[in-house]
């Protein structure tokens, strides 16, 4: 059984984050985003999933008084449907419950029914639309939210 780990992201985390980004979004975030975001934007928390010691999946959050955004969450397409990403999301939801969160939204594609899935069984809801928003294929967003 392979043992699985979250803990905060570091810079020396950010090219095996990356990695995954580039193999989970058409248009992954450059290199000096992950680095302003853990160094200079005091509201950004990111979080890293690591089985046997591999990060296999990120998920970073804007915690702002008491709602948090998620900004983006993947695991590696080879380690999915294994159930980490539902244990990093969980381990974000509680991090932020712990620190004062009582509002969690984000953003999904429409085309993405598996996320839709594991967000709904946290019990996040549709909240509204955001048209054209993915600028690789200007796919609608789904906004979900939920009071933890």
């Amino acid at each position: 059984m392979a043992k699985v780990q979250f803990r905060k992201m570091k810079e020396s985390d950010i090219e095996a984050v990356m990695n995954i980004d580039k193999r989970s979004f058409p248009k992954p975030w450059p290199e000096d985003i992950y680095y302003e975001e853990l160094n200079n934007n005091n509201y950004a928390v990111y979080f890293v999933a690591l089985v046997d010691n591999k990060i296999v999946g990120f998920c970073g959050c804007w915690m702002i008084l008491d709602e948090a955004q998620i900004t983006n969450i993947a695991v590696d397409p080879s380690y999915r449907g294994k159930g980490y990403g539902q244990g990093l999301f969980q381990y974000v939801i509680n991090y932020g419950i712990a620190h004062g969160i009582r509002l969690l939204s984000l953003e999904v594609r429409v085309s993405n029914v598996a996320a839709q899935r594991m967000y709904k069984n946290f019990g996040l809801q549709p909240g509204g639309i955001r048209k054209n928003y993915y600028t690789d294929n200007q796919e609608d967003a789904i906004v979900l939210w939920v009071n933890l």
